[in-house]
């Protein structure tokens, strides 16, 4: 039996747990569609995908519809675990509601060892501050910080932390309880990991853009545990290390705080915040693998993301990750050291813009008009936006590192004496 396809129509998002009894399902009447994230045990086995009908769906045809979907996938194993301290830092501005929604939830999670920095960039009223005093909670701290930015918010949470391991959402997901946990716990199994990153789930799929946005941004990277470095570069990617979001994005992201600093923190000419809107989680990733690190992909650390709900958020949103692609580019082109590799990849590189450009063809009615000129458009400000960003940075005193660090010098010759 074929796996049920879900039409773009509204969709209730939940979850279910393979290893209990399954019950009917009834939500509102306008949801046409389900779709559960499935796990066992705590651990995520897929994605199922099933009709409703006026919000309903019976015990019996959700259970056939898991076993066609997802009954041949064995359980995995146990997600990794550790009580070691966390510090999650979310960068924010001006979005106090959303803010509060995720600051909870990361608090209702059963990691105990957990701070939560919220670093409130150039705000323009005291709404975050007064949504962290209203939370009232001694596990979050309020940072106010004068720049405004996503990079410069997150390098100031890597300055103001105090433990090893600094995870990194932004204010508008919601992490799985378990999320802080199994974060800490997948450094604990794999110590060569500098960097983790998990799976970005929609939160809701209730109208055009929410869908439309979760096909074109392809967040969820799958339920498969993976590592990369240059040492064993997947078969799958003919522009690795080069490669856009194949790594995670910065919504769910999580560094050894002392090979962040070491490798420079997060670029300030990248990112939401800045003339370049994005690209700085891609760029930070790939700079970590062209250091030599490795970075892994842990299926079992998920969170939830509140997509754009109305066309103006989502056609800005779009707009800006390509002026951030173009950036990011930009950035590549102007590192003699990554350069040459990065145009041995560039036939592959086409390639893989053209499979984007696919993607948002398909996502259906809520993708904004004229998506496919809105995309050329900003790649092809990505350039001036990164020059301008990077001189605003620096002026500042912000971080912009480059690509590929230079060679360290080497030490001076000690002289030589000869003897008779």
């Amino acid at each position: 039996m074929s796996p049920w396809i879900a039409p773009p129509s509204p969709t209730w998002v939940g979850e279910l747990d393979r290893r209990a009894p399954v019950a009917d399902l009834a939500v509102d009447r306008h949801f046409t569609a389900a779709r559960l994230l499935v796990t066992a045990g705590g651990a995520p086995v897929g994605i199922l995908e099933l009709p409703l009908v006026a919000g309903h769906a019976s015990a019996a045809d959700i259970g056939s519809a898991l076993e066609a979907q997802l009954g041949a996938l064995p359980d995995p194993p146990p997600p990794p675990w550790s009580t070691e301290p966390v510090t999650v830092v979310v960068a924010t501005r001006g979005r106090p509601q959303s803010l509060e929604r995720c600051v909870r939830a990361l608090l209702a999670g059963d990691h105990a060892d957990i701070t939560v920095l919220v670093v409130d960039n150039d705000p323009t009223d005291d709404g975050t501050a007064t949504v962290v005093r209203g939370i009232d909670d001694p596990r979050v701290r309020y940072v106010l910080e004068p720049r405004r930015g996503a990079s410069v918010g997150r390098n100031r949470g890597l300055q103001e932390a105090s433990t090893a391991i600094v995870a990194f959402t932004d204010d508008d997901t919601e992490p799985d309880r378990s999320w802080a946990g199994r974060i800490a716990g997948a450094f604990a199994a794999h110590p060569e990991l500098a960097c983790v990153s998990g799976p970005v789930l929609a939160a809701r799929l209730a109208t055009p853009e929410e869908l439309a946005a979760d096909t074109a941004l392809a967040w969820n990277k799958g339920f498969e545990r993976r590592h990369y470095s240059l040492a064993d570069p997947p078969a799958n990617s003919a522009i690795f290390p080069f490669s856009p979001g194949l790594f995670g994005i910065g919504a769910n992201l999580a560094v050894r705080t002392d090979v962040a600093e070491a490798v420079g923190g997060f670029d300030e000419a990248l990112g939401p915040g800045s003339p370049t809107h994005g690209g700085e989680d891609c760029e930070f990733l790939v700079r970590l693998v062209l250091a030599d690190h490795v970075v892994g992909y842990e299926p079992a650390a998920w969170v939830w993301h509140h997509h754009r709900t109305n066309p103006a958020a989502l056609r800005k949103q779009l707009e800006g990750y390509a002026v951030g692609l173009g950036g990011f580019l930009t950035k590549i082109a102007l590192d003699r050291h990554a350069r040459s590799a990065a145009v041995r990849r560039l036939p592959a590189a086409v390639a893989q813009l053209r499979h984007i450009a696919g993607r948002e063809s398909d996502a259906g009615a809520g993708m904004p008009p004229g998506s496919a000129k809105l995309r050329l458009r900003g790649l092809a400000s990505g350039p001036w936006a990164y020059l301008r960003a990077r001189r605003v940075a620096r002026r500042a005193g912000g971080r912009v590192p480059p690509l590929v660090a230079p060679p360290a010098p080497a030490p001076p010759r000690q002289p030589v004496t000869l003897t008779r």
